[in-house]
């Protein structure tokens, strides 16, 4: 019997002192990988929420700026937001000291497309950070921006083909969607989640097109 309580004492000294560690700090990594953003609300949830958005025409982008929107925040550690997105909807993806991917494959939802380089992956913000300053934003304290433009809880982040995250820039729905079409029904359940968390209005071609779309999932 000396050698089981042996055992569990080992045991027990070792998730003590792993504990000890995390609780320095030490351990500090970024989120499980998932492969994928936060899963968006249903079809009918969004229905529902796309009619409690109010719907107002777009305002200006007079005196928007990028940096009205602080990102990318650190998270954890060496890591910021985009590194912990980029582990996130990644497959194998390794890091460095710094927390920057140096290996790992992401597949684009957007448009099918398959990398193995982080340099050909962008972040998009689904909502992108000018429309939301065209939807209310540009009222918004400093801080909220911020945590608009590195939020994780919402489906608002998503590691894409760099050159399709700049085609779309800062386009609604009734300008862009995904290339992917069976990608369509989730990037509008995932636009009008975000949308409805934080309070922003659409205009009224942007709900026409949403509509549609969700009607059809």
């Amino acid at each position: 019997m000396s050698g089981v309580y042996a055992r569990q004492s080992r045991r027990i000294a070792v998730l003590a002192a792993a504990s000890a560690i995390a609780a320095t700090g030490l351990l500090a990594t970024a989120p499980a990988a998932q492969a994928s953003p936060p899963t968006p609300v249903s079809a009918a949830t969004a229905r529902t929420y796309l009619g409690q958005l109010t719907v107002k025409a777009e305002g200006s982008s007079s005196g928007y700026s990028r940096d009205l929107f602080p990102h990318w925040s650190t998270q954890s550690g060496a890591c910021n937001t985009r590194e912990v997105v980029l582990k996130r909807d990644g497959s194998g993806v390794q890091q460095d000291s710094s927390c920057a991917a140096v290996k790992g494959t992401w597949y684009s939802e957007y448009d099918g497309a398959t990398w193995t380089a982080a340099a050909d992956v962008d972040i998009d913000h689904v909502v992108a950070l000018s429309e939301a300053w065209r939807s209310g934003a540009n009222s918004w304290t400093t801080s909220k921006r911020q945590q608009f433009a590195n939020d994780l809880t919402r489906p608002q982040l998503i590691a894409v083909t760099d050159n399709v995250n700049q085609a779309k820039g800062d386009l609604d729905p009734a300008e862009w969607m995904p290339s992917r079409t069976a990608y369509r029904c989730t990037y509008a359940r995932m636009w009008v989640q975000v949308k409805h968390h934080w309070g922003l209005s659409v205009d009224s071609a942007e709900k026409s097109a949403l509509q549609s779309v969700l009607n059809g999932c």
